[in-house]
């Protein structure tokens, strides 16, 4: 295996069209066309986006986290039917449907226009896919810590919120973090909202300057600044995982 995927590679090497391939992919000039403003607009709007669907999917993601632990049946009713509905639907229906199906339904005016209905759009979906991440940590923390609060005289939401979450959120830190990084790639999709030269995240400013250019090099230059976001995260998660593991020892 080993001498064939040599061979691949060395014959990969021997007939590739390399010069059309730096013109294709490594063109000096548009890399250099697309600076500062791959930076500053589409990475700083990519982050923008990603930190406020975050933040609004961990708050509602832990509201439904408690439904399904409720023992009030509605509440689990509610919250198994949401995580399933929105795991189940693909993230870009989701966003179309905030987008334009419910102000056309409605009449409603989302506030922030492209922000504003990008945000909770990935918020809704990631908040699915959270709920499950806190509710898994929550069950992870013994059952003795909450009849040890109640027992000091400690009501369930004290208990819950002082000493339970403490610990669950301790213990999800890592996956919570892995959610982070597949809500950065999920911003790609925000390109049927439109945008306004102002509001492109990186995927839709590459796309405008590869139709302006007529040229992939746009692509690697928004794949590269995607990775700079990316695997500091990611190596931030493994770091975690095995700290988790060493304690578990």
């Amino acid at each position: 295996m080993y001498g064939l995927l040599g061979l691949v590679v060395a014959a990969m090497v021997f007939f590739a069209d390399w010069e059309q391939i730096r013109k294709s992919f490594f063109n000096v000039e548009i890399i250099k066309s697309m600076f500062p403003e791959v930076v500053t607009v589409g990475a700083r709007n990519t982050i923008i986006y990603t930190a406020l669907a975050f933040a609004l999917g961990i708050v509602w993601a832990l509201g439904l986290a408690l439904m399904k632990l409720s023992s009030v049946a509605p509440y689990r009713w509610f919250a198994t039917a949401y995580i399933e509905l929105f795991r189940g639907l693909p993230a870009l229906i989701t966003i179309i449907l905030v987008g334009f199906g419910l102000p056309l339904a409605f009449g409603w005016s989302i506030p922030g226009g492209t922000l504003g209905k990008g945000a909770i759009g990935l918020g809704i979906v990631a908040a699915a896919y959270m709920a499950e991440t806190i509710r898994a940590g929550i069950q992870a923390v013994p059952r003795g810590q909450m009849e040890a609060a109640r027992s000091l005289g400690m009501s369930s939401g004290t208990a819950m919120t002082y000493i339970i979450l403490p610990q669950a959120f301790r213990i999800i830190i890592p996956p919570l973090t892995n959610e982070l990084v597949l809500l950065i790639k999920d911003t790609s999709l925000l390109f049927v909202l439109g945008s306004t030269p102002q509001s492109k995240e990186l995927t839709k400013f590459a796309r405008d300057v590869m139709a302006a250019k007529v040229n992939a090099t746009p692509l690697t230059v928004v794949a590269v600044m995607y990775l700079l976001i990316t695997l500091p995260l990611t190596y931030l998660v493994r770091k975690l995982e095995r700290k988790a593991e060493a304690e578990k020892r």
